[in-house]
């Protein structure tokens, strides 16, 4: 079974953090994000997987090889961005795609029951079947409606006041190959705004999915879904956490600082003693003076946060920055990497 994970964009909402790492190897919970997808598609049984990468595509390469966990792994590379259907039609001219694929966005950390949607795709004999997740607060996002027989009736985009249904695009498509077939090649193409709607009537379903789902591009999402994983609340391979909810990873130096709750140590990072790291992510090789302390913020890879230092609540500092001794980095705010 074959999949195609959408993973070129620049992930500038996450920004600072993804000037120097792309969005698709951003470590979540101390691990390339994009292995807890690869460790889903492979529970549903998929073990080939496309990867389409644009901004920073050779270190995602680097990073995740040529195999996961019995999955192989191949790459599409976007010369210039190509949307959400471009880089499929792509991957179909370039020979590598089957009569049937599995299109994810791939900034999405979700348990969904893809094996489910794929049974209702064949059931029904459509040409793509779309996952719909329910969410609270529809404002932000594109709703479907759908018929009784799930057949979808339109796209709705984002629009102040009542919404028909709570059900958005989850970015987890069944398609086969006569919708691949209907992308212009060798352009920027939208799935949403320029082949879906035309396939409205014509085998275009909505699978209800249920189960956890969660978009990661920004820092409050990216934070929202390592307390999930930590606290286990979508499933994983995570090590185990210690009794504050928290993971340490190896070698790192933490004696006589206090870590958590929930919170997430690189490795090579030194914290001082009487620092305090709360429900904190902090990346690879961060080092944190004395007591400094950090709540409910993200430290890219090689930070320095300086004795005395205060950082947080929804701060994200980037990678090789320094906090000098002493100085506060007030809530919500940014330090660009290497500042």
């Amino acid at each position: 079974m074959q999949a195609l994970v959408l993973a070129g964009g620049e992930g500038t909402r996450l920004r600072p953090l993804t000037l120097t790492v792309p969005k698709p190897v951003l470590p979540l919970a101390g691990r390339p994000f994009l292995t807890f997808m690869l460790d889903w598609l492979r529970r549903h049984g998929v073990d080939d997987v496309l990867l389409s990468c644009g901004f920073l595509s050779r270190r995602v390469e680097e990073v995740l090889g040529d195999e996961h966990a019995g999955i192989r792994l191949r790459y599409v590379h976007e010369d210039e961005p190509l949307g959400t259907a471009g880089p499929v039609r792509l991957a179909c001219d370039e020979g590598l795609l089957g009569e049937r694929v599995i299109v994810l966005n791939g900034d999405v950390l979700n348990d969904i029951d893809l094996s489910a949607q794929l049974r209702q795709h064949e059931a029904t004999g459509a040409q793509a079947t779309l996952a719909l997740v329910a969410v609270d607060d529809t404002s932000s996002y594109g709703v479907v409606p759908t018929d009784a027989d799930l057949r979808v009736e339109a796209f709705l985009e984002k629009a102040p006041g009542p919404a028909p249904t709570n059900r958005i695009n989850a970015g987890a498509y069944v398609l086969e190959r006569s919708v691949v077939e209907l992308i212009p090649p060798g352009r920027a193409v939208s799935f949403e705004r320029d082949i879906f709607p035309g396939l409205v009537g014509e085998g275009l379903y909505g699978f209800l999915a249920e189960g956890y789902w969660i978009d990661i591009g920004t820092p409050e999402r990216y934070l929202e879904a390592t307390y999930d994983l930590l606290a286990g609340v979508v499933e994983s391979t995570l090590p185990p956490r210690d009794e504050t909810g928290s993971l340490v990873y190896e070698p790192s130096v933490t004696a006589g600082a206090r870590i958590g709750p929930q919170s997430v140590v690189g490795p090579r990072s030194t914290i001082g003693a009487e620092a305090a790291v709360e429900r904190s992510v902090l990346h690879a090789g961060v080092t944190v003076g004395e007591r400094a302390r950090i709540v409910a913020s993200v430290v890219g890879e090689g930070a320095r946060i300086g004795a005395g230092a205060r950082v947080g609540p929804d701060c994200v500092i980037g990678a090789g920055a320094v906090v000098a001794p002493g100085e506060v980095v007030e809530p919500g705010e940014r330090v660009e990497a290497g500042a």
